[in-house]
């Protein structure tokens, strides 16, 4: 019988880029898994910050040389989206490239203010404010634009978030506003308009009704996300299209219009076949948005995308130990791990979110179709199929057996209540940040410890 190295390259084809497999032990990114395990234990959830810089820095060539390849007369932007991993040294990382930021909430605020002083930030960085705004965070705007953040844009909700602006801001320029708008749901979605954002076709009127005559505010950006992501389909450019014609619409009658923020959606490698050609992907939006402005006789705006998952996702990981293997019947083996997907990777128990899904170890040994199971005791504890394939395989060993899920980092720590109670008491698990230095050689952080049971009594009122 194939070994399991073999049967995954005949499969999807392995090794892949940043996996490589030495003496029977997997590697990640060159980092050797089996002695961070050895060293840290598990289960073990590790960030490599030099991804993120990577991964931003290919986004920044693409749009550039599309910009070129398309003679684009509008510059580009690229904004971190923060709700995908607000930890700190994800943000300073980021900002390191000459990026700028979008906020979703009112903390997001104080932490911009936190990161200036420490020198990570300057307070001329762009900050698209997204989200309804709550009294609170409509404060923290309006404060910071008293204090020299010149450049943050309240991305307006809903037509009543004007008035909360319009009370108190009075500046010696004004204030650049942006507004969202409600973009149409895909055809087999329950809802046919998005929640967030100001209707398409009421947008230019309450600009005229509004806000035109106000010499505090001027309209600089208009905002659109498409909850399914960017995608090659028919779907998507149709969305692009009415958006970008509503762009040239409104600049016509409002000349200081000069921005057009696309938002996230960006996909990340979440399989070992993920097929994505970033580069048409690109290429295609900017080479379209540059025809619609054509047949407008408008100029091109400058462009802005908050990505989030795309930054943050693919540098990082959570490793696990099988604890125990359970024969349940004929067909259904069980690997107990020593964690929970539902405390650990919520998206996996919520949206049904794959993975990649490797073992660290005993890659010479054959292989066997399982099931893995969490160790909290709800049914909905498991992982039984990949994206890439109907079931999940691994070594057919009775040896100790570690594997790890990969590209985890976009949103799990924080959605998993990071620091808090989790489901049965399941402790957070230690986490371990991974920097290069000048000499390649790696450095080891521990962000933190797994979670002790003082930690949760507290919490929970008993101590």
């Amino acid at each position: 019988m194939q070994s399991y190295s073999e049967f995954l390259d005949l499969s999807v084809g392995f090794p892949q880029e940043g996996f490589s497999v030495i003496d029977d032990e997997l590697y990640f990114q060159d980092l050797n898994l089996m002695e961070m395990i050895e060293t840290y234990g598990t289960p073990l959830r590790f960030t490599y910050l030099p991804l993120i810089s990577k991964k931003i820095q290919q986004a920044k060539l693409l749009f550039q040389t599309a910009i070129i390849k398309n003679n684009y007369r509008g510059d580009y932007k690229y904004c971190y989206c923060t709700k995908s991993s607000h930890f700190r040294h994800i943000v300073e990382e980021a900002l390191k490239n000459g990026i700028h930021l979008e906020t979703s909430s009112a903390f997001d605020m104080p932490m911009i203010e936190a990161l200036e002083k420490k020198g990570a930030l300057t307070k001329d960085i762009t900050v698209i404010c997204n989200g309804f705004k709550t009294y609170q965070y409509k404060q923290y705007i309006i404060d910071m634009l008293h204090d020299g953040y010149k450049n943050i844009i309240p991305v307006l909700d809903n037509k009543e978030e004007f008035n909360l602006f319009d009370d108190e801001v009075e500046m010696d320029t004004p204030c650049n506003l942006g507004i969202r708008i409600a973009a149409e749901e895909q055809p087999d979605s329950q809802f046919y308009t998005s929640r967030l954002g100001v209707r398409l076709e009421d947008v230019i009127e309450f600009y005229n009704n509004k806000i035109s005559a106000n010499p505090n505010f001027r309209v600089k950006l208009l905002h659109f996300f498409i909850n399914s992501g960017i995608t090659d389909s028919p779907y998507y450019w149709n969305e692009l299209e009415k958006y970008v014609t509503l762009y040239c619409k409104f600049k016509k009658i409002n000349p200081e219009l000069d921005t057009l923020d696309i938002g996230g959606g960006m996909p990340f490698k979440d399989s070992l076949v993920f097929d994505f050609d970033y580069e048409y992907m690109v290429n295609e939006i900017v080479k379209r948005i540059k025809e619609i402005c054509a047949e407008h006789d408008v100029v091109e705006p400058d462009i802005i995308t908050e990505f989030g998952k795309y930054t943050v996702a693919e540098a990082s990981g959570i490793l696990y130990k099988v604890l125990g293997r359970k024969q349940q019947n004929d067909r259904e083996k069980w690997l107990m791990l020593d964690g929970s997907f539902i405390t650990n990777l919520p998206d996996v128990w919520a949206l049904n979110q794959k993975y990649i899904l490797l073992p660290v170890n005993n890659w010479d040994a054959e292989y066997e179709r399982v099931n893995l199971g969490g160790i909290t005791c709800d049914g909905q504890d498991y992982y039984n199929q990949e994206a890439h394939m109907n079931s999940v395989f691994m070594p057919k060993t009775r040896k100790v057996q570690y594997l790890g899920f990969f590209n985890t980092g976009a949103y799990q720590e924080v959605l998993s209540g990071y620091g808090g109670i989790h489901h049965c008491l399941l402790p957070s698990p230690k986490h371990v940040i991974i920097r290069r230095n000048r000499d390649e050689t790696f450095n080891f952080e521990v962000f933190g410890e797994e979670q002790n049971s003082k930690q949760v009594l507290k919490i929970l009122g008993y101590t």
